[in-house]
């Protein structure tokens, strides 16, 4: 993992202000999203812990009833079988936090978002 320190620091920081019931789901998001792609950049971007390489690669963020996954546009396309309990958008992902969170689901498409740099 290549990640800035600092902006680490925020992201746990974001994690910290959540409702408690929530911060062991985030943390495990984020340490998900950390085993799947390895070289990035943490970050905090439009309010939300962003995962960077050569561009944003993912973001997540805590809703008031669901996790809100942002991979971008492509990505939704890419898992749309997979997505399909799901409620997207052209570029996000809402994963109730009253279901199980499918965290394999969220690190294979993290993993192939950050296979989509090159």
């Amino acid at each position: 993992m290549t990640e800035n320190a600092v902006d680490a620091k925020l992201i746990e920081e974001y994690i910290a202000e959540q409702p408690e019931e929530r911060q062991a789901i985030l943390r495990k998001v984020h340490e998900t999203i950390d085993a799947a792609i390895g070289q990035y950049t943490a970050t905090m971007a439009y309010g939300m812990p962003t995962y960077r390489g050569r561009r944003n690669i993912i973001h997540f963020a805590s809703q008031k009833h669901l996790l809100g996954i942002y991979p971008g546009s492509q990505a939704i396309v890419q898992f749309a079988e997979e997505l399909k309990p799901y409620k997207t958008s052209k570029g996000a992902i809402q994963f109730p936090f009253d279901k199980p969170i499918p965290y394999e689901l969220i690190g294979r498409i993290a993993k192939w978002g950050y296979g989509q740099q090159s």
